[in-house]
């Protein structure tokens, strides 16, 4: 049958951006490799690695800093070009100062008891009850008990995403 003559049927055009690009300076001390969009940083405090692969787009390291470059891309592509630029900036601040998460512990009639056993935070008493809730501490996030706040434990690394993943899991184990 032909189609019908009340329903109009349009193309959807969308726009691409010719070239998008973005760069990210390179601190003195911190050393930035990139081989097959896999970056590499080497600072004071260690090294992070991170991969890209699954993005596609062009990175390259011009003088001391880092380029990336996205071509003919629509509107949710443009968005990974920030959105690995603050990656590579995250692993960048990771090997020169660190990242450190604060966390305390708030209760009003049971008080909450927070031990590490090993590589586990072990978190009893929530709510008075019995159970045991238990969270895994990744290779290279540092747990501390605070000496000088009551109630208070800090995580500290390098790597953001193991740090925060940390202290949400931590969280989300008393939800």
């Amino acid at each position: 049958a032909p189609w019908p003559a009340t329903r109009y049927y349009c193309l959807l055009v969308t726009m691409k951006t010719v070239l998008s690009s973005r760069s990210i300076a390179i601190p003195e001390g911190v050393d930035v490799k990139i081989k097959a969009r896999c970056v590499t940083v080497k600072g004071p405090r260690g090294e992070l690695t991170r991969d890209f692969k699954h993005i596609n787009m062009d990175l390259k390291k011009v003088g001391k800093e880092v380029r990336v470059d996205l071509w003919f891309a629509k509107r949710a592509e443009l968005a990974c070009v920030r959105t690995v630029c603050s990656h590579i900036d995250n692993m960048i601040v990771g090997v020169t100062r660190g990242f450190l998460y604060k966390m305390r512990f708030v209760y009003s009639h049971f008080p909450i008891n927070v031990s590490l056993n090993g590589n586990t935070v072990e978190i009893r008493n929530f709510l008075g009850e019995k159970r045991v809730r238990k969270v895994i501490v990744p290779e290279g996030v540092k747990y501390v008990r605070s000496a000088d706040v009551k109630d208070e434990i800090q995580l500290s690394g390098n790597d953001i995403a193991l740090v925060s993943l940390t202290a949400a899991q931590i969280q989300g184990a008393t939800n």
